[in-house]
This record gives C-alpha cells, sequence and structure tokens, in this order.
C-alpha cells in the first residue's frame, strides 16, 4: 500500500532562496513545508547585505536570471513595501582613473544589449548623485535598476506570505529514495516528510544535501565579512561600489580579495563590504579583512574616517566553480529540485530561483533558458554517485 504523503514539496532551507521557491511553488497550488536545521535566515541570508543587482553582472545567463529576478522583486516591492524594506534606489558603479571608466562603460554597453539600463555619469555630476563621495574620481554609471531588501526581514514575509508550513530545528539526515531512485520525501532527526518533490535550497550546504540523495554538487564556501556603523542620516543614497567590485565577484582566487562597497539602509547604518575568501567554514575574524574594508570604504566616502563601525559579521557564499547556480530537476535523482549555489547573489536572484523552480515543479514552461543552471552539468561522467 503506498505511504500517504505528507505534502507536495519540501523544502530544504528557510533562507531567501528556500522562502521564495515555497512562496512561488504555494502560488502554484502545491501544499509546501519548509525544513531547516536553523531558524529562518539562519544561514547565509541573515549575514547578507540584501542586495538586488543587475550592475555587477556581465551579458548571459545570471544577468537574465536578475533581471527577471528584479522584475519578480519590484512586485514583491509593491505587494509588501515596508515590511520587507524593499528600497529600488539604484546603484553607482565609480571608476578612480580613465582607463578604468573605459572600461567600465564598455561593460555597461554590453550589459545595455541585454537589457539593463546603465546611464553614464561625468565626473562633475557624480556629487549630484551623492554629495559625499570622495572627489577626484573619473566618472561612473548609474543602474536604476538596482534595489535592496532588509534579507532576514524579507525571507521572513516571504515564507508568511506563502502560507507553507514551517519546520525550523528539523535537520535533514537522509533524502528518500524508492528502489527506481525515484524521491520520495527527507528523513529529519524528528521523523519523516513524505513528498514527491525536495527542492534543495540549502545554501552553503547544499552539496551535503545532494550527497544525501546520492548525487555530486560541488558547492564550496566562500567567506565574506561586513562592517556596520553606528545609525547615520541618509548620507549614501545608492549602492556604491568601486568598478573592481566586478572582477572580484567573478575571481575564481581562493586568496582575499577586497573591493569597496557602500550603501545606506532604512534603519540608519551604513553597511560596508565586500570581501571574498575561500578558508572553509573558518569565522574567526580577519583583521586584514576589517581594515582593507574600512579603508577602501574611507576611499569612497571621506567622512567615514569619522564613523564609528559597531560591528562586524562574517557569512559563507554558496560557491558553484562555474559561479552560476544549480536550478531546477535533477535527472540523477528524480523528484530531487536544486535551488542553491547563488554565491553573493542569493538574494538578488532568489525570486527569479523560485518562479523557474515552481515551474519545474508544475511542469510549464520556464520563463528563461533552465540548461545553463541544469544541476547535473558537474560529473564528467553523467552517472549518478551513489
Amino acid at each position: 500500500m503506498a505511504k500517504r504523503l505528507t505534502c507536495d514539496v519540501v523544502v530544504v532551507g528557510a533562507g531567501m532562496v528556500g522562502a521564495a521557491c515555497a512562496l512561488y511553488a504555494a502560488r502554484s497550488g502545491l501544499d509546501v513545508r519548509v525544513v531547516d536545521r536553523g531558524p529562518v535566515a539562519g544561514g547565509t541570508t541573515g549575514a547578507g547585505e540584501g542586495n538586488l543587482l543587475v550592475s555587477d553582472k556581465e551579458p548571459g545567463p545570471e544577468l537574465r536570471l536578475a533581471l527577471l529576478s528584479a522584475r519578480l522583486w519590484a512586485e514583491l516591492g509593491d505587494e509588501l513595501g515596508a515590511a520587507i524594506e524593499y528600497e529600488p534606489k539604484g546603484g553607482l558603479v565609480v571608476a578612480s582613473t580613465p582607463g578604468v571608466l573605459a572600461a567600465l562603460r564598455d561593460f555597461a554597453a554590453g550589459q545595455r544589449t541585454a537589457g539593463v539600463t546603465a546611464e553614464p555619469v561625468d565626473a562633475d555630476r557624480l556629487p549630484e548623485l551623492e554629495p559625499h563621495l570622495a572627489p577626484g574620481m573619473a566618472g561612473g554609471v548609474h543602474y536604476p535598476q538596482d534595489a535592496q531588501v532588509m534579507p532576514a526581514l524579507a525571507a521572513a514575509r516571504l515564507l508568511r506570505a506563502s502560507g507553507a508550513r514551517l519546520h525550523p530545528g528539523h535537520t535533514v539526515t537522509g533524502v528518500l529514495r524508492a528502489a527506481d531512485g525515484t524521491v520520495y520525501g527527507v528523513r529529519t532527526d524528528r521523523g519523516d516528510i513524505h513528498a514527491p518533490a525536495v527542492v534543495n535550497a540549502a545554501g552553503t550546504w547544499g552539496g551535503d544535501l545532494a550527497a544525501l540523495a546520492g548525487v555530486r554538487l560541488p558547492v564550496l564556501p566562500r567567506r565574506g565579512f561586513v562592517l556596520v556603523t553606528e545609525p547615520l542620516p541618509r548620507t549614501v543614497r545608492h549602492k556604491v561600489y568601486a568598478a573592481d567590485y566586478v572582477a572580484d565577484v567573478a575571481s575564481d582566487s581562493a586568496a582575499l580579495r577586497t573591493s569597496p562597497v557602500v550603501e545606506g539602509t532604512a534603519a540608519g547604518p551604513v553597511l560596508i563590504g565586500a570581501t571574498r575568501e575561500r578558508v572553509g567554514f573558518d569565522r574567526s575574524l580577519s583583521l586584514p579583512a576589517v581594515r582593507a574594508l574600512a579603508a577602501g570604504a574611507i576611499g569612497l566616502f571621506p567622512f567615514l574616517e569619522r564613523v564609528r563601525a559597531l560591528r562586524t559579521y562574517a557569512g559563507f557564499r554558496p560557491y558553484l566553480p562555474d559561479h552560476l547556480p544549480a536550478i531546477g530537476p535533477d535527472p540523477r535523482a528524480p523528484g530531487l529540485f536544486h535551488a542553491c549555489g547563488h554565491e553573493g547573489a542569493g538574494i538578488g536572484l532568489a525570486t527569479g530561483t523560485g518562479r523557474l523552480v515552481a515551474q519545474a515543479l508544475t511542469g510549464k514552461t520556464p520563463e528563461l533558458d533552465p540548461a545553463p543552471f541544469r544541476p547535473e552539468r558537474f560529473d564528467t561522467d553523467g552517472g549518478d554517485a551513489r
């Protein structure tokens, strides 16, 4: 006799990506449960800045996903507004030298052909956008499609809006598979949950969850620090970063890389990033990383030299070798769907990811080509790893 199903879909992971998967799956008519070994936004999401960016992505599949996600975030902003602290404030990328500016504008020209609004800004107009920006910059590019949310709050609100049943404090210890390899749920330390579909939204631990299902997904952690200042009047109007940030995002280096990223928040503190380094799950404070953050931020906004930094925190970006997330069904384990490996862009790409996963779950035509994100692309032989 067949076992009674607990629900239609089990989402593993209560971060932003898991919340978006739950929201769009539920709005497609599916009964959803969300399982997490910790609280909502207890992993990478809770250590994020809440960036919703198109400005840092070159033409290609990730940018297409970012543009879809930006549209969906704008819809959620209209729906939930202040409840998720959605701010369509735009981004400003600045260049310190004419050579860097020329490269930045070439990059922006390519983005415009892919649907990005990228507006060149001459040096004498930079103070109109950011009055406190350091003098002497060569120019920049303004990206009005960039936005921001408060990530932990937004994840909680999306989960609430989904109506999904949440199971915090439930550690997944196995993925249930029938004799023919079909997935039929998960085993947790508090019992089994049966469902014909399991969504792997486990972030940095997405590779571990995949392994429980007998398949390979080479997710690695990249540590990043954020500095948080004392609350201030709104002195930084946009998401502001130096042009070399784009190169750091795309880098495969395991060594420490830093590039200044500065933005104000609705609550008042200024958030300062960004660092990237592969050090496993080491959470210890790195003084060189924090000093580099502070120096880079002061280089963009000299007034920050007089501002107190109240705290710093670290998070782990779920990194895949080709810098693209794994999204969609896994043919090696029918019934398993992946939604992880977004690195530092998971907040921004969450909505598009959730929409694509929901469309795959319900057999609908995807809104963009899912082929670049297929989870099995890292297998050399295409076989099941069990």
